[in-house]
């Protein structure tokens, strides 16, 4: 059903039992997160910080992806899911490593920015964060260029 002929039927019965009843939306629950596309980001390993690239790609609330870690250990494969704001999934790297790491954390309202912490069963644990990558660096260019421009009280 779409969510808004749910969100009225729901309205419909609730005000059926209180006047005056509001649809309520709980903002980690009910609006999954899109996360799918290339991210930066780093993870830390007590004062040692490790960059790393993944692609997510999500079909409903399930993912999957690659990670390359700017680090020995390289490239890993990630599965996992999300719900609502809150994502969580398993990176095992390909070659290198027989631990399973376990990540969760929370994604910003606008999608481009998330972070939580990492675990490693019995070996230790600490937090990541990662940005949306740019899709289109030359769009962002020019809009920085614009906003220059405006700044400037140069008219185009």
């Amino acid at each position: 059903m779409h969510w808004q002929a749910f969100c009225n039927v729901r309205r419909f019965i609730i005000s059926m039992l209180a006047k005056d009843a509001e649809c309520y939306v709980h903002p980690l629950r009910d609006v999954m997160a899109d996360i799918s596309g290339a991210w930066l980001g780093s993870y830390w390993q007590g004062d040692s910080q490790t960059r790393f690239e993944v692609t997510f790609v999500q079909a409903k609330n399930t993912l999957t992806g690659r990670v390359l870690d700017d680090g020995p250990l390289g490239e890993a494969q990630i599965s996992g899911d999300v719900t609502g704001r809150g994502i969580s999934f398993s990176k095992r790297y390909v070659i290198t490593s027989i631990h399973v790491i376990h990540y969760s954390g929370t994604i910003s309202e606008d999608e481009t920015f998330m972070s939580g912490t990492w675990t490693i069963k019995g070996n230790g644990s600490g937090r990541w964060e990662a940005r949306r990558n740019s899709d289109d660096l030359m769009a962002e260019l020019n809009a920085r260029l614009a906003k220059q421009t405006t700044l400037a009280g140069v008219a185009e």
